[in-house]
């Protein structure tokens, strides 16, 4: 598999939470895939582990970071990582990064496309926000 670059290249030893590819009906006018529809996955990605961590309903309290880095376009397969990068009382923030893998003149390359960091509060049956339970 080509990269565009080195570090731009799936990581290694992990396991994408989701991977999606990207469709006609995902482009925006200009042919590029649709912000939103990457939000809308990063932040599906992001309250996976989360919830695993909880063992329980999230809500997601902020997007404290969000950057495209290069375009998805259709066609491409997108994976997404996500990790628990700190953990508060009720709340934990997670790192998600999105690749987006793509083939081009018969070549697959291998491009990151979009990290961000959300935040994520636990929340109990009141809707309210819960501790987290020890690990």
């Amino acid at each position: 598999m080509a990269t565009d670059d080195n570090e731009n290249c799936l990581p290694a030893g992990k396991m994408p939470v989701i991977r999606v590819p990207a469709r006609p009906a995902d482009q925006n006018p200009g042919g590029s895939i649709f912000g939103g529809w990457i939000m809308s996955y990063v932040d599906i990605a992001g309250s996976i582990p989360a919830l695993d961590r909880v063992r329980g309903p999230v809500v997601t309290r902020a997007v404290d970071s969000f950057e495209f880095k290069k375009p998805v376009f259709v066609g491409d397969l997108i994976s997404c990582y996500a990790e628990i990068v700190s953990e508060g009382r009720t709340s934990l923030k997670v790192k998600v990064e999105v690749y987006a893998e793509r083939m081009k003149k018969g070549d697959m390359s291998c491009v990151k496309v979009t990290e961000a960091t959300l935040t994520y509060v636990a929340i109990g049956d009141d809707r309210r926000p819960r501790e987290i339970p020890s690990a």
